[in-house]
């Protein structure tokens, strides 16, 4: 035998180990076709161009044991039991947290003048959220400052070991990936800058700074006046108690000219009108969505409208829902079969903003505007 030959020979010489793991795999893939196990699919590489689904909500407050104890059996588990599962089909869903999550402290507030209301939620509660599907919510609002700074400070602990995600008036963004999309919300209100749309540059500014560096950025703010006198919105500002609540239209249309995909505004407690401006869609406010015992829930005060968005990676717009849910006291989530959600905010829409309305189809459908209309 020549040396050629020798040679083959050795390179085609296994060892013991390598000759079990042949057999042993030669069993498996026989065993697999007897038993009808597909192969394992080849990793396939995200959609260019993927839709994302958001779901949002407006005020969220599951209770409060202060200044009296005004909480939901069973610790509020029951709470979100008609929404979730739509909450927890959305690749991001969010809410706006009315109040603080902690056990104890004191109030910075003046709980003698009537018109001032403080919710202090117990820190156990925040698993609620999480079992609703919530991903994010935010905590710009005139409620995350009820207890101080102990107050903000456990309310962030106990989202963060709850696992959902929050941004703050002055720090904090939420940041998730889906499917290769890179997504940032911030959040903001009109109280002290930096990010409060009474001072709109310095808040346009990091907007315009983020734009760039997520694949979409959703912006919520929290603003308007309150109550049911305030479901109609114009570019113009807006009062409440002598306070100044800024100009939601200029400020949700400068957003979105600076990289903004997506306005979501929470505060007046009513819903208010749908708006597509540069193909990106805006809601004034989305209302009352999960508020127990805390708030008036008269009449449109009671209207929790769940808005369903999906988007595609640049946030266009590209279709929606209005699922129409009613609270009634004490408060929390139920399917409203009149749709009264639905109809307010298309009068509401189409009133406001007869040019740049989104379409309202049958009874829960929004889509976007016809092609040539000024909005697209």
């Amino acid at each position: 035998m020549g040396p050629r030959r020798q040679s083959c020979l050795r390179i085609w010489k296994l060892t013991p180990v390598q000759s079990v793991r042949i057999i042993f795999g030669v069993i498996l893939l026989s065993l697999a076709y007897l038993l009808g196990v597909p192969y394992p699919a080849p990793m396939e590489k995200p959609p260019d161009n993927p839709v994302i689904t958001i779901a949002a909500v407006g005020d969220i407050m599951m209770g409060s044991d202060f200044p009296e104890a005004n909480l939901p059996p069973r610790d509020g588990k029951a709470l979100f039991k008609e929404v979730k599962e739509i909450l927890s089909k959305a690749d991001v869903s969010f809410g706006n947290l009315e109040g603080t999550l902690c056990d104890g402290g004191l109030t910075t507030k003046d709980t003698e003048n009537p018109n001032i209301f403080v919710f202090r939620t117990p820190t156990r509660f925040a698993a609620n959220l999480k079992e609703a599907g919530i991903k994010v919510v935010s905590l710009a609002n005139n409620h995350a400052m009820d207890f101080g700074y102990y107050g903000k400070f456990s309310t962030k602990k106990a989202l963060d070991e709850a696992g959902v995600k929050h941004s703050g008036p002055d720090e904090g963004l939420a940041e998730l990936t889906v499917r290769g999309v890179k997504i940032c919300l911030i959040a903001l209100s009109y109280g002290k800058p930096p990010r409060s749309i009474l001072y709109p540059q310095q808040v346009l500014g990091e907007i315009e700074a983020l734009a760039p560096k997520y694949d979409l950025l959703l912006v919520s703010v929290h603003g308007g006046r309150e109550g049911r006198s305030a479901q109609h919105v114009k570019d113009a500002p807006e009062y409440f108690l002598g306070e100044s609540r800024g100009n939601l239209v200029k400020f949700a249309h400068e957003a979105i000219d600076r990289g903004a995909h997506l306005v979501l505004a929470h505060g007046p407690h009513v819903p208010r009108a749908l708006e597509i401006y540069q193909g990106r869609l805006i809601a004034y406010s989305l209302g009352n969505f999960c508020t127990y015992k805390g708030m008036n829930l008269d009449e449109e005060c009671g209207y929790a409208p769940l808005l369903w968005v999906e988007v595609n990676k640049k946030g266009k717009f590209l279709q929606g829902k209005i699922y129409s849910f009613l609270q009634v006291r004490p408060g929390g989530p139920k399917a409203d079969k009149e749709g009264r959600a639905f109809k307010l905010m298309k009068t509401l829409s189409l009133e406001d903003f007869p040019a740049t309305s989104p379409l309202f189809v049958g009874t829960d459908a929004i889509l976007p505007l016809a092609a040539g209309n000024k909005g697209e």
